[in-house]
């Protein structure tokens, strides 16, 4: 039974789950090209993040989704998402990535019981995906992506952030890519998370409306009812498997029907996206002799703060100063 409701009715089925806030990438729209990370001794273990999970889960959460920073690069994640697949009532596992080491970690995920994958694609051109990553090789990437889909993965999708004048002529090949591959792909206005000086997020900004207007110069899209659970409105193309998602969440604000919280490697409970407001679960869970029970009613009454909606202005200045790896995807 369910019982993690909000003051608007809004049932909470969803959380993501930081495990790292480290990235080997530095993708211009997530995090500054020089980071200070969390001290390690802050962030949660294994046997905790277990533990805030059984909590949710036992709560009513079905669906838990490893996010990061990027959750491969930390060591024994397996054993991590096996200990997390592992826990009764859990009906979805899910990983959040940029497939820089997928190809060595895809069999074994798969194994240890992730069912769907999302992998963040921005560009398909090697300069440019450099540009845009400061660190990444898009080779690498696109062999993970191929090693998931061989490792038998089919609920993959791309995820693409589009910036204008930096890569929405790519929008169609992203697509196409996607086609090629039979696997989702969902296109992601920029969320105005963290100080960036790369680019002037107001101009760089490409609502999902526009986006859908190219592709369907090329593909005439139909409203689906597919939906994963989470913030993207998908479409289906006539001739192919393939669906197009749209997050938007300045266009077309998703908040109404928000299920989902988040909890930071950190074990900062964020109730929403766009708020700073968060409650510090690794402190019950290192504090108490019996934390799960602790855990679970805090967990309960932080639910009576998380707001209606967000409030992301791109010509304001910017109200979250945490950056989108710190956030847990």
């Amino acid at each position: 039974m369910n019982q993690l409701s909000d003051s608007f009715g809004r049932q909470i089925t969803y959380l993501r789950l930081s495990v790292t806030d480290r990235c080997d990438f530095r993708c211009v729209y997530c995090m500054a090209e020089e980071m200070t990370f969390v001290p390690r001794k802050d962030v949660l273990c294994f046997e905790e993040l277990s533990l805030v999970a059984r909590a949710f889960v036992e709560l009513g959460v079905e669906k838990i989704r490893l996010t990061g920073g990027e959750p491969l690069v930390r060591k024994d994640i397996v054993h991590a998402v096996e200990k997390i697949a592992a826990i009764d009532g859990l009906r979805e596992l899910c990983l959040s990535t940029n497939a820089s080491k997928l190809r060595h970690y895809a069999p074994e995920l798969k194994r240890a019981g992730v069912h769907r994958i999302n992998v963040s694609l921005d560009s398909l051109q090697p300069e440019r995906f450099k540009q845009l990553t400061r660190t990444g090789d898009v080779a690498t990437v696109i062999d993970g992506i191929d090693a998931a889909i061989e490792a038998g993965f089919s609920g993959l999708k791309i995820n693409a952030v589009v910036l204008r004048g930096r890569n929405d002529d790519e929008i169609l090949d992203l697509v196409e890519f996607a086609r090629q591959r039979a696997i989702d792909i969902s296109f992601i206005e920029e969320m105005p998370l963290g100080a960036i000086v790369e680019h002037d997020r107001a101009l760089a900004f490409m609502p999902s409306d526009e986006i859908r207007a190219v592709i369907e110069s090329r593909y005439p899209l139909t409203a689906s009812e597919h939906s994963t659970g989470g913030p993207s409105r998908y479409f289906s193309m006539a001739d192919s498997p393939s669906r197009v998602g749209f997050i938007s969440p300045h266009s077309n604000n998703f908040c109404g029907a928000c299920n989902r919280v988040r909890v930071t490697a950190e074990g900062k409970l964020l109730l929403c996206l766009g708020n700073e407001d968060a409650l510090d679960l690794r402190a019950i869970v290192r504090g108490e002799s019996d934390p799960l029970p602790a855990l679970k009613a805090a967990i309960i009454g932080a639910m009576s703060h998380k707001p209606e909606k967000h409030h992301f202005d791109l010509d304001a200045p910017v109200d979250i100063v945490r950056f989108m790896n710190a956030t847990g995807g």
